[in-house]
Protein backbone atom coordinates (compact mmCIF):
# COMPACT_ATOMS: atom_id res chain seq x y z
CA UNK A 1 0.00 0.00 0.00
CA UNK A 2 1.10 3.65 -1.18
CA UNK A 3 1.16 6.24 1.39
CA UNK A 4 1.45 9.83 0.34
CA UNK A 5 1.82 12.16 3.25
CA UNK A 6 2.80 16.45 2.91
CA UNK A 7 5.81 17.50 3.60
CA UNK A 8 6.40 19.19 6.90
CA UNK A 9 4.46 21.92 7.45
CA UNK A 10 5.39 25.64 8.14
CA UNK A 11 3.07 25.68 11.15
CA UNK A 12 2.54 24.02 14.12
CA UNK A 13 -1.06 21.97 13.53
CA UNK A 14 -1.79 22.56 17.81
CA UNK A 15 -0.90 26.49 17.90
CA UNK A 16 -0.20 27.65 14.80
CA UNK A 17 2.76 29.33 15.43
CA UNK A 18 5.44 29.38 13.26
CA UNK A 19 8.05 26.09 12.74
CA UNK A 20 11.66 28.14 12.48
CA UNK A 21 14.59 26.81 10.62
CA UNK A 22 17.23 24.82 13.26
CA UNK A 23 14.65 24.24 15.38
CA UNK A 24 13.02 20.97 16.92
CA UNK A 25 9.88 19.43 15.36
CA UNK A 26 7.65 16.76 15.99
CA UNK A 27 5.66 14.76 13.94
CA UNK A 28 3.00 12.22 14.17
CA UNK A 29 1.11 10.20 11.49
CA UNK A 30 -2.72 9.42 12.38
CA UNK A 31 -5.99 8.37 10.99
CA UNK A 32 -8.58 11.09 10.04
CA UNK A 33 -11.40 9.89 7.90
CA UNK A 34 -10.02 7.04 6.60
CA UNK A 35 -6.80 8.53 5.25
CA UNK A 36 -3.39 8.81 6.72
CA UNK A 37 -2.22 12.68 8.02
CA UNK A 38 0.44 14.09 9.28
CA UNK A 39 0.29 17.11 11.70
CA UNK A 40 3.87 18.69 12.53
CA UNK A 41 4.04 20.10 16.27
CA UNK A 42 6.17 22.96 18.24
CA UNK A 43 7.81 21.89 21.25
CA UNK A 44 4.95 23.64 23.27
CA UNK A 45 1.88 22.57 20.52
CA UNK A 46 2.91 18.37 21.30
CA UNK A 47 3.11 19.04 24.97
CA UNK A 48 -0.83 20.51 24.16
CA UNK A 49 -1.56 17.77 21.89
CA UNK A 50 -3.74 15.30 23.40
CA UNK A 51 -3.84 11.91 20.90
CA UNK A 52 -2.85 8.52 19.83
CA UNK A 53 -0.69 8.61 16.78
CA UNK A 54 -0.03 5.48 14.49
CA UNK A 55 3.96 6.39 14.15
CA UNK A 56 5.38 9.65 15.71
CA UNK A 57 9.39 11.19 15.07
CA UNK A 58 11.29 14.38 15.36
CA UNK A 59 12.88 16.23 12.88
CA UNK A 60 14.99 19.26 12.97
CA UNK A 61 13.11 22.23 10.43
CA UNK A 62 15.25 22.46 7.76
CA UNK A 63 16.32 26.08 6.26
CA UNK A 64 14.37 27.33 3.74
CA UNK A 65 15.34 26.47 -0.59
CA UNK A 66 16.37 29.12 -1.75
CA UNK A 67 16.56 29.58 -5.55
CA UNK A 68 20.04 30.99 -6.03
CA UNK A 69 20.21 31.40 -9.62
CA UNK A 70 17.68 34.87 -10.66
CA UNK A 71 15.22 34.38 -13.02
CA UNK A 72 16.17 35.87 -16.56
CA UNK A 73 13.35 37.82 -17.58
CA UNK A 74 12.32 37.33 -21.08
CA UNK A 75 12.20 40.85 -22.46
CA UNK A 76 15.42 41.25 -21.20
CA UNK A 77 16.85 38.44 -22.96
CA UNK A 78 15.04 39.85 -26.06
CA UNK A 79 17.00 43.27 -25.86
CA UNK A 80 20.26 41.24 -25.47
CA UNK A 81 19.05 38.99 -28.38
CA UNK A 82 18.38 42.33 -30.31
CA UNK A 83 22.12 43.64 -29.17
CA UNK A 84 23.98 40.13 -30.55
CA UNK A 85 21.86 40.74 -34.15
CA UNK A 86 22.79 44.34 -34.56
CA UNK A 87 26.21 43.38 -33.30
CA UNK A 88 26.62 40.45 -35.88
CA UNK A 89 30.02 39.26 -34.13
CA UNK A 90 30.41 35.75 -35.46
CA UNK A 91 32.28 34.65 -32.40
CA UNK A 92 29.04 35.09 -30.82
CA UNK A 93 26.92 33.24 -33.24
CA UNK A 94 26.84 30.55 -31.19
CA UNK A 95 25.35 32.15 -28.02
CA UNK A 96 23.26 33.70 -30.06
CA UNK A 97 21.88 30.28 -30.95
CA UNK A 98 21.31 29.49 -27.82
CA UNK A 99 19.62 32.75 -26.94
CA UNK A 100 17.02 32.00 -29.64
CA UNK A 101 16.19 28.64 -28.50
CA UNK A 102 15.86 29.84 -24.77
CA UNK A 103 13.79 32.67 -25.95
CA UNK A 104 11.65 30.06 -28.17
CA UNK A 105 11.21 28.10 -25.20
CA UNK A 106 10.26 31.12 -23.17
CA UNK A 107 7.46 32.20 -25.94
CA UNK A 108 8.87 35.20 -26.67
CA UNK A 109 10.12 34.52 -29.62
CA UNK A 110 7.81 32.31 -32.70
CA UNK A 111 9.78 29.80 -35.28
CA UNK A 112 8.19 30.84 -38.44
CA UNK A 113 10.42 28.65 -40.69
CA UNK A 114 13.53 27.52 -41.46
CA UNK A 115 16.30 27.28 -44.73
CA UNK A 116 18.90 25.58 -46.15
CA UNK A 117 21.41 27.87 -47.63
CA UNK A 118 23.76 24.86 -49.48
CA UNK A 119 25.96 24.31 -46.32
CA UNK A 120 24.10 25.84 -43.50
CA UNK A 121 20.82 25.51 -41.90
CA UNK A 122 19.04 28.39 -40.38
CA UNK A 123 15.93 29.02 -38.33
CA UNK A 124 13.52 31.98 -38.40
CA UNK A 125 11.95 33.54 -36.06
CA UNK A 126 9.85 36.48 -35.27
CA UNK A 127 9.39 38.54 -31.61
CA UNK A 128 6.36 37.83 -29.76
CA UNK A 129 5.40 41.34 -29.43
CA UNK A 130 5.61 42.39 -33.57
CA UNK A 131 9.60 42.26 -33.14
CA UNK A 132 10.82 41.55 -36.97
CA UNK A 133 12.02 38.22 -38.47
CA UNK A 134 14.91 37.41 -37.41
CA UNK A 135 17.22 34.51 -38.85
CA UNK A 136 19.96 32.37 -36.55
CA UNK A 137 22.45 29.59 -37.95
CA UNK A 138 20.71 26.03 -36.71
CA UNK A 139 24.30 24.89 -35.50
CA UNK A 140 22.70 21.23 -34.20
CA UNK A 141 24.60 21.45 -30.68
CA UNK A 142 25.41 18.35 -28.60
CA UNK A 143 24.09 18.52 -25.52
CA UNK A 144 26.96 19.08 -23.63
CA UNK A 145 28.05 22.19 -25.73
CA UNK A 146 24.85 23.76 -25.36
CA UNK A 147 24.68 23.31 -21.49
CA UNK A 148 28.43 24.90 -21.79
CA UNK A 149 26.93 27.79 -23.91
CA UNK A 150 24.04 28.49 -21.59
CA UNK A 151 26.13 28.49 -18.28
CA UNK A 152 28.48 30.97 -20.34
CA UNK A 153 25.23 33.10 -21.30
CA UNK A 154 24.02 32.87 -17.87
CA UNK A 155 27.09 34.28 -16.13
CA UNK A 156 27.69 36.86 -18.88
CA UNK A 157 23.70 38.29 -18.19
CA UNK A 158 24.50 38.47 -14.37
CA UNK A 159 28.01 40.22 -14.72
CA UNK A 160 25.74 42.96 -17.18
CA UNK A 161 22.98 42.93 -14.76
CA UNK A 162 24.72 43.43 -11.91
CA UNK A 163 27.12 46.22 -13.65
Amino acid sequence: MDYHLKPLSKKCAQTGEDLVPGTVCYSVLIEENDEMVRLDFSEAGRKLWQGEPIGAWQCIVPEPIVNKKPTIDADGLMAYFDQMTEDANPAQEKLRYVLALLLLQKRRVRLEGSHHDGKDEYIQVSGSQGEGMYEVRDFQLEEDEMHELQESLNAHLMQEWAA
